[in-house]
């Protein structure tokens, strides 16, 4: 896959690399013959191994029907947490140093890398996090967690990461680490419950939503919401894969009144409809999306008609990375097109046969504009406010 993402400062080769990630890969490559990095790698490779074998098996699925974002995002925390408690050093600059030389590694060119790169980055501000609540505990400060939300006027002033050195050992600094992860997890189970539990604020009685593709967390949304509403849902089919179908059975088999329509009859239908209610594969910093494939299409059909595009998305789905305008196909992922048009089929080309090329694109981009409100485990948000999402979840350091 051509890189998925594009974004200054997070090149996917080692020669544009900047120089905080050339000196942990190169620091990691020293440490061979370090005890501290022998059981690390063992458990990065049999981790990079175990994703590559999901990609090979979701490439060659024919339906390509889900590629399970939510448990992705799971086994990334629980084999951070393996890795952290495999490693014998206490300092937080060498567990800074271990996740970024384990997100490098990782990256493997599947369509759920921005997953797990989502959740390192998520690990490494646990950890900083924990490195700041043992110094203030040790300078004698009140014991308080370190908060998270801070004003526009303190980040602007917040101190360069090379002005703190992340050098000074904790005993307790990995029982923190891992405690926090431990926190994380739950937080990822109870995700799309969260969600789900906010569809009585956003769906209405006699309402008409439409939907395309299967997306679980949005499935589940839906049905919470019946479960007090009568409304109406109209599910787009999303061939090739053709998606919708299995959402529709889904939602038929819960109760709920469904149709089901082709992806050429959006545009025809949008204007019966109250709102638009869709998942997503990542949340881009921009406040932007990598959806399925279609999405794009329905939420221009929807801004036509000014109707309003709800995203469902978990806070793991959300990216610091940003879409340039000039490139946005190289950030898709281009599925074997053998289920679209098989090899046999090439006789009804005729003499263009081998000219011929078949393309399957797995994702659409959605600008910002398109979409009106984000329903997460957190709550709802516009898509202006992803940014102050960011700084909650992220560290600066490691966006860019």
């Amino acid at each position: 896959m051509a890189d998925l993402l594009v974004s200054s400062g997070d090149p996917e080769d080692g020669a544009s690399a900047s120089p905080r990630t050339r000196s942990a890969g190169a620091s990691a490559q020293t440490g061979d013959g370090d005890a501290a990095w022998g059981p690390v790698k063992h458990h990065v490779r049999t981790f990079k191994a175990s994703l590559l074998d999901k990609g090979r098996r979701f490439d060659q699925s024919s339906s390509h029907v889900n590629i399970g974002n939510s448990m992705i995002a799971r086994e990334t925390v629980e084999r951070m947490r393996t890795i952290i408690n495999s490693f014998k050093k206490n300092k937080a600059a060498d567990l800074i140093e271990l996740m970024r030389y384990t997100d490098e590694e990782l990256r493997c060119g599947m369509p759920f890398d921005p997953i797990v790169s989502n959740m390192v980055r998520r690990v490494l501000k646990l950890i900083r996090e924990a490195y700041a609540v043992c110094v203030s505990e040790e300078m004698g400060a009140q014991a308080q967690a370190i908060s998270n939300v801070q004003s526009l006027h303190d980040m602007l002033l917040a101190p360069d990461e090379e002005t703190v050195q992340f050098d000074k050992p904790f005993k307790q600094l990995k029982s923190l680490v891992i405690q926090a992860i431990n926190d994380l997890l739950e937080d990822l189970e109870e995700s799309c419950i969260m969600i789900a539990n906010q569809a009585l604020e956003h769906i209405h009685s006699a309402e008409v939503i439409m939907t395309a593709g299967r997306s679980r967390t949005v499935e589940a949304f839906l049905i919470q919401a019946a479960k007090k509403r009568k409304f109406h849902v109209m599910v787009a089919e999303s061939a090739p894969s053709y998606q919708g179908q299995d959402l529709a059975v889904a939602l038929g088999q819960a109760g709920i009144e469904t149709t089901l329509i082709t992806d050429s009859a959006v545009f025809a239908v949008m204007s019966r409809v109250n709102k638009v209610i869709i998942g997503t594969h990542t949340v881009m910093a921009d406040g932007g999306l990598m959806a399925l494939n279609g999405a794009h299409a329905l939420t221009l059909a929807a801004k036509h008609h000014s109707v309003p595009v709800i995203v469902c998305a978990a806070m793991f789905k959300l990216c610091p990375k940003y879409i340039c305008q000039y490139n946005y196909d190289d950030f898709n992922y281009n599925c074997n097109p053998a289920s679209v048009l098989d090899y046999s089929d090439a006789r009804i080309l005729g003499k263009y046969a081998k000219a011929a090329s078949t393309v399957f694109p797995l994702f659409d981009y959605v600008p910002a504009d398109l979409v009106t409100l984000f329903v997460s485990n957190i709550g709802a948000h516009a898509p202006s406010y992803v940014y102050r999402m960011l700084s909650e979840y992220y560290d600066e350091a490691d966006t860019e």
